[in-house]
């Protein structure tokens, strides 16, 4: 209990630095300007400069759909973890005043960028999300063997940078786009580069545990290797499997609850094909 208590300060912790670092980024920065973010959150910030309706309210009716999704592919307590961070993130931006830190066209871009990737980073780092671009193209990913979850993300943010240019203009659509690049960068960054798809390989002495466990909790494939350690020399199970950024948080405590001595190395991938890579339905 104190390991599962421990972990969610843990996570809430991510998760309200996170808030506040978008929510800085967004009143700091963005505010002052046209410019806007991508994903999710940028569609936000674009109906909210077009029509003046509150950035705050839109978050919320923007995310909704998505955090359903989140309940039904990444779980209960993902969801949940989800709806406590973007309603945080709603009430930080109505109620909370940050002053406008420059007028520099360049510095907004840029820092604005800065702050959101790094919050958006750390509530991923915490188990949940603050803008549901991500949750809905591993769906769609799930269901089609066309696209991939990156190709996904870019179809959805070049559809919106050209909203943006018949909304606020070329110039502000363009500086919105570096705005996208710092923000992806640093959200790069905070979670230490991860890619698309993550290799994980796990040595634990409660291998077989740790496999059914991770089977049916994830819903992933598993891989065995019969390996020999090193110093001694007994005969053990190595686990492979590959999962997506957003569940390293999971397998981490799952691995953790089941045997806190196991040793968990993470490899970042470029692409996966093929096996178990698309999540299988839990039942």
């Amino acid at each position: 209990m104190k390991e599962i208590l421990r972990n969610e300060f843990i996570n809430f912790s991510l998760i309200f630095t996170g808030i506040f670092s978008a929510a800085m980024g967004i009143h700091g920065f963005l505010d002052a300007s046209n410019f806007i973010d991508g994903g999710v959150m940028g569609i936000s910030m674009l109906v909210a400069k077009s029509t003046k309706l509150p950035l705050s309210l839109l978050i919320l009716l923007t995310n909704f759909p998505f955090l359903i999704i989140a309940y039904r592919i990444m779980g209960k307590a993902f969801a949940v973890r989800s709806v406590i961070a973007i309603i945080g993130l709603s009430l930080v931006l109505a109620l909370v005043h940050f002053p406008a830190i420059t007028s520099d066209k360049i510095l907004i871009a840029i820092f604005g960028g800065f702050f959101i990737g790094t919050g958006i980073g750390l509530t991923i780092r915490g188990s949940a999300v603050l803008d549901g671009t991500e949750i809905a193209a591993l769906l769609i990913s799930k269901k089609s063997t066309l696209f991939r979850v990156g190709d996904i993300i870019l179809i959805f943010n070049i559809s919106l940078f050209l909203s943006a240019i018949y909304l606020l203009g070329v110039e502000s659509a363009l500086y919105s786009i570096l705005t996208y690049m710092s923000a992806a960068k640093t959200l790069d960054f905070v979670i230490h580069g991860l890619e698309e798809y993550t290799a994980v390989t796990i040595i634990s002495g409660k291998a077989t545990t740790v496999r059914e466990e991770i089977i049916s909790q994830l819903g992933r494939g598993v891989t065995i290797f019969k390996g020999t350690g090193g110093l001694s020399g007994r005969d053990q199970e190595i686990l492979y499997c590959v999962v997506t950024k957003l569940e390293i948080g999971s397998l981490k405590k799952l691995v953790r609850e089941i045997d806190k001595d196991s040793f968990v190395t993470f490899h970042s991938l470029l692409d996966a094909e093929g096996g178990v890579i698309k999540k299988k339905a839990l039942h």
